[in-house]
C-alpha cells in the first residue's frame, strides 16, 4: 500500500516539526491530554519507586546514622565521590538528584565533620571542587561491606534472571525520565 503524495508531505512537515518544535519536554506532558481517572496512589510507578528508595535507604541510613552520625544526603555525596570525583556541586546533584539546598547543607557538614574537602577548580578558579578527605575515603570503605550485604539480601527475592531485567528496566526507566525533563541544571 503506497502512501498519497500529500500524505507523504504531511508526515515529513510532521517530522519537520518535531525536530524544531522550541517546546520544554514537560509541555508534550501535558498536551492533548484526556480526563485524569482518579490516581491509585499505591500503583503508581513514582511513588512506589520513591517509597521503595527511603525504605532501603532507611534501612542502611540506620548503621551508618548510628555508627558514623551521617546523614541520607551525607553519604551520598561521599558515595558519588568515591566513584566520580573530585566532582562540582552541581555535579554531585546531578548525580544523585538531590536538590542544590540539599547538597550544600550536607557538603557544609561533611566538610566541617572533615569527611569532604572542598578545594579550588584548577580550570576555573571560581568553581569549587569536592573530594573525599582520607577520613571520609576510611568511612566510606567501612559502608560499603554494610551496603552490598543488604543489596544481596534485597535482591535475594528475585531470581539472577529478574536481577538482569530489573537493572535494565530501571536503566531505561531513568534514560526515559532524563529525555522527558533532562539532567539538572548544570553549573
Amino acid at each position: 500500500m503506497t502512501a498519497h503524495p500529500a500524505e507523504m508531505e504531511v508526515a515529513t512537515a510532521n517530522r519537520l516539526d518535531q525536530r524544531t518544535d522550541t517546546r520544554q519536554p514537560d509541555e508534550d506532558l501535558t498536551r492533548d491530554l484526556p480526563p485524569a481517572p482518579a490516581l491509585i496512589l499505591e500503583d503508581y510507578l513514582p511513588y512506589r519507586l520513591s517509597v521503595l528508595s527511603n525504605t532501603v535507604s532507611r534501612a542502611l541510613a540506620r548503621l551508618y546514622e548510628q555508627r558514623f552520625g551521617l546523614t541520607v544526603a551525607e553519604w551520598r555525596i561521599m558515595a558519588v565521590l568515591a566513584r566520580f570525583g573530585p566532582l562540582s556541586a552541581n555535579a554531585v546533584c546531578d548525580r544523585t538528584a538531590m536538590d542544590k539546598v540539599q547538597v550544600s547543607r550536607a557538603v557544609a557538614r561533611a566538610v566541617d565533620g572533615g569527611l569532604v574537602d572542598r578545594g579550588i577548580d584548577s580550570v576555573d578558579r571560581r568553581r569549587s571542587v569536592l573530594t573525599l578527605t582520607a577520613k571520609g575515603r576510611g568511612i566510606h570503605d567501612q559502608i560499603v561491606p554494610l551496603a552490598a550485604n543488604l543489596q544481596t539480601h534485597l535482591l535475594a527475592s528475585l531470581t539472577a534472571e529478574e536481577n538482569v531485567q530489573l537493572y535494565d528496566m530501571l536503566a531505561r526507566l531513568h534514560a526515559r525520565a532524563r529525555e522527558l525533563h533532562g539532567p539538572q541544571d548544570e553549573e
